[in-house]
């Protein structure tokens, strides 16, 4: 089981931190993801973290300006946001698969946060 929370509304310019809560099991066999989707479009990965060693991977439209972590003491994986832009305005996924950012290498997902940038 994976459950987002920290979306909200926030300024250009702002930032914004986001949590995915799941179980000690799922963050030990599984890289997990943050994915973001707006109506009409599929989901598209933004950040990625291995269970192993702990790498990650970004979008290019994010870089500089997200960071993914993990805390193995809470299950959570979180996604700080910074320097947030209109366009980064979406519906918010954490999921668990195999690496990558791609959807079809996710298996299991969250319900969602929603994060609203204002311009």
């Amino acid at each position: 089981q994976l459950v987002e929370s920290g979306g909200g509304l926030v300024q250009s310019g702002g930032s914004l931190r986001l949590s995915c809560e799941t179980s000690k099991e799922t963050l030990d066999l599984y890289w997990i993801g943050w994915f973001r989707q707006t109506p009409g479009l599929e989901p598209k990965g933004v950040a990625s973290i291995s269970h192993r060693d702990g790498s990650t991977k970004y979008d290019d439209s994010v870089k500089g300006r997200f960071t993914i972590s993990r805390d193995n003491a809470k299950n959570t994986v979180s996604l700080q946001m910074s320097h947030l832009k209109p366009d980064d305005t979406a519906t918010y996924y954490c999921a668990a698969g195999y690496g990558g950012l791609m959807r079809s290498e996710y298996d299991y997902w969250g319900p969602g946060t929603q994060v609203t940038v204002s311009s």
